[in-house]
């Protein structure tokens, strides 16, 4: 299916029907994510109030422990828990803005939907195809990389990138892996997946979360001036399109996420390109470098994906973006849960991946949930 789409036009009709057939064909997310009975958040979170807490199934002491926690043993600036689109747990100040390193990926993977569909996007569309080029030049055998394989972490291409934070290091050499045969986690991948983004849609990258994201979804402490693009560009073309974002307006993505790109009875993200992105295309036994296939993770678009023997009960279908120092935005199908968690990078902390993990026990814990965690907690 994928060659055949490769091989039509975009932008004509033959091409968005098959893109759309394709869509509908990917792999889906293990549960189906959409909760049938969710609220959803108007100018400000529905809050469950301590009185009301067991009524909606959760438990005010363990809670307590968790803020607790987080208070004494972690360094997290800002979380939302929102159970069926009520926020039953905060912690910190969830209304300040800051940086979203990583998670910017799962909120691009988001914004490629529409595009894709509509067939001003073609995934298979390879670099060559598309002049994409880099300091120093690309390799033949780069060059036959597609949009797919950017937005996957499996193009191949080992150029450095305008900044750190991936597995670039571990890189085999240059030119040895084909296209598509090969994941990893670079931010090479990933910035050219912005660039590509802007050059095909003519859109800048944060106008686009601003008309598809923070308007549909009330962001509350939306603000386009504080967005901006950063990276070293005598080594790379392509910056990194970050994000400054609060907490709350995370849960609300991860809400979107959790009802499959509907809201408020607008499907906001087509439904097939919502579980399509948190579908496993990396599986646990194919992550790379080899220390990751020693965990719970596959990789989807540009999301991390629960996977492997170790994942079951309220970890199945379950995904999350992953930023540097402690920013997450979680999302647990089975329990009709979000997690959104904020490390502020200005106050110079990070908070461990540990600290998360026993942040979900701890809310496993007060939603009454007995599950063998991933970790082996």
């Amino acid at each position: 299916m994928k060659h055949l789409i490769g091989r039509l036009t975009p932008g004509c009709s033959q091409f968005a029907v098959f893109v759309a057939l394709a869509l509908a064909l990917a792999p889906a997310a293990p549960l189906a994510a959409q909760c049938d009975d969710c609220v959803f958040p108007g100018e400000r979170w529905e809050v469950v109030t301590r009185a009301d807490l067991a009524r909606h199934g959760w438990d005010a002491e363990t809670l307590s422990r968790a803020n607790a926690f987080l208070r004494d043993s972690a360094n997290s600036t800002g979380v939302v828990v929102a159970h069926k689109g009520r926020v039953v747990f905060t912690f910190g100040d969830i209304g300040e803005l800051s940086y979203l390193a990583s998670v910017r990926k799962s909120i691009l993977a988001m914004l490629y939907g529409d595009w894709v569909e509509k067939g001003v996007i073609d995934l298979d569309a390879t670099l060559e195809e598309l002049g994409v080029d880099d300091v120093g030049g690309l390799l033949p055998i780069e060059r036959q990389a597609t949009v797919d394989h950017l937005i996957t972490a499996r193009s191949g291409v080992y150029h450095p990138a305008s900044n750190s934070g991936d597995n670039l290091a571990d890189a085999p050499p240059r030119g040895s892996q084909q296209p598509g045969a090969y994941m990893l986690y670079s931010n090479w991948d990933f910035n050219a997946a912005g660039a590509v983004f802007e050059q095909l849609t003519g859109r800048d990258i944060y106008d686009e979360a601003q008309a598809q994201l923070a308007i549909p979804l009330g962001f509350e402490d939306w603000d386009r001036s504080a967005q901006r693009k950063s990276g070293n560009l005598s080594i790379s073309r392509n910056p990194a399109y970050h994000f400054w974002l609060s907490t709350r307006d995370m849960a609300r993505i991860g809400h979107l996420m959790l009802n499959e790109g509907a809201w408020d009875g607008e499907q906001v993200i087509s439904r097939e390109w919502a579980r399509r992105i948190v579908s496993v295309v990396t599986p646990l036994e194919e992550m790379n470098p080899p220390g990751r296939r020693d965990g719970y993770l596959g990789y989807g678009y540009m999301w991390w994906i629960f996977d492997g023997p170790r994942v079951s009960g309220p970890f199945a279908g379950a995904y999350t973006g992953r930023g540097a120092v402690g920013q997450w935005i979680s999302v647990f199908p089975a329990l009709d849960l979000v997690i959104a968690h904020k490390t502020n990078s200005v106050y110079g902390r990070t908070t461990s991946w540990r600290s998360w993990q026993r942040l979900v026990e701890l809310l496993l814990e007060a939603r009454g949930v007995a599950a063998e965690v991933p970790w082996g907690g």
